[in-house]
């Protein structure tokens, strides 16, 4: 893994807090304490956190806990939402023609200046204009 900033997807910081995951728990656990241990932080975005609590809360996790994990992931580089990442998400929903949440994640990735995207959902190794799709559950 590279010194590359890194954006990480809601799907990977739910997998990490998912114990009935499996062998994907595992990998996205110790790929996340990976990022922990790094000396640039990751990025990621207030609508990543804002799903990642809503799976937490839909796996059964107390509200207090799912609280605390979000709060701990707002010590990483935060992406916000605001009229321009609107804007912006919706121009590369255009251009890739991927959905509209998919387009927000990009948007907030560029903004964060990452390179790297860690996402299970989108085309892996597909090249966003500057900003490469890996899935660390495979690598």
């Amino acid at each position: 893994m590279s010194a590359e900033h890194i954006f990480v997807d809601t799907n990977i910081l739910v997998y990490a807090h998912d114990h009935q995951a499996g062998e994907k728990y595992r990998i996205a656990r110790d790929r996340v304490a990976w990022l922990w241990s790094r000396p640039l932080p990751p990025a990621i975005s207030i609508q990543v956190l804002q799903e990642f609590y809503v799976n937490l809360i839909r796996k059964g996790v107390s509200d207090s806990e799912a609280k605390e994990a979000v709060s701990d992931y707002l010590s990483w580089d935060v992406m916000g939402n605001d009229g321009n990442l609107l804007l912006a998400g919706i121009d590369l929903r255009e251009r890739w023609q991927i959905s509209f949440w998919d387009g927000l994640i990009l948007a907030a990735a560029k903004r964060a200046g990452a390179r790297v995207l860690w996402s299970e959902d989108l085309s892996i190794g597909q090249d966003y204009g500057g900003l490469i799709v890996v899935n660390p559950l495979l690598t």
